[in-house]
């Protein structure tokens, strides 16, 4: 082997040992991060209406200010301060999770033709576009379950909004702990849960 020859394979040995050192590294930083504790919205109301109705109803995303428009759970320590409960998170986005809760929980009242979201090509009579206004664990005083979702029930036949309300519920925190926290959450959604839909079929 000539010396241009010896020195490109210590040279290309060299960049071999520096990239298994830094894959290396980079395995043992990933495999030493610390993960969240995940969480879903589990409840399913069951809900009490009128009878079967042929209308179709598309149920968008909700807005939601960014502070809500995430993955992180929300505690709120006064009226403008809020941090995020350490390590955990939501499933998913708070407005997706939300989203699918009352599609799901239209479709078990089988009280309508049909129930979808944006792009499913549904042909359909009503929108229900709803806004995320608290989704919260309030610290003030006793810990307590802050859900606030505000509704507008849109005629997409004639783009004419029907109805709107805000829904509120609040439920007591028992215990403590991200488990207590989200378990209160998850009481409070569904009530608000409930009387959305309740109150969407009532109207259609």
């Amino acid at each position: 082997m000539n010396f241009p020859d010896a020195l490109f394979g210590r040279k290309a040995g060299l960049i071999r040992a520096c990239t298994a050192f830094f894959l290396a590294a980079m395995i043992s930083a990933c495999a030493g991060k610390p993960s969240n504790d995940t969480f879903s919205l589990s409840s399913t109301p069951v809900i009490e209406g009128p009878a079967s109705t042929g209308k179709q109803i598309l149920v968008p995303e909700p807005s939601a200010l960014k502070a809500l428009d995430g993955d992180q759970i929300v505690i709120r320590l006064s009226g403008s301060e809020i941090q995020y409960l350490a390590k955990s998170q939501w499933s998913d986005r708070l407005p997706k999770m939300v989203q699918a809760k009352l599609l799901q929980t239209f479709e078990n009242t089988g009280k309508i033709a049909g129930v979808g979201k944006p792009g499913q090509g549904l042909a359909i009579d009503y929108q229900l576009i709803t806004d995320i206004r608290s989704f919260e664990i309030s610290t003030e005083g006793a810990d307590t379950a802050v859900v606030e979702i505000f509704a507008k029930l849109l005629n997409d036949r004639n783009g004419t909004v029907s109805r709107q309300k805000a829904f509120r519920a609040t439920v007591p925190v028992r215990g403590s702990g991200q488990l207590a926290f989200v378990a209160a959450l998850d009481g409070a959604f569904a009530q608000v849960a409930a009387d959305i839909v309740s109150w969407t079929l009532t109207a259609i």
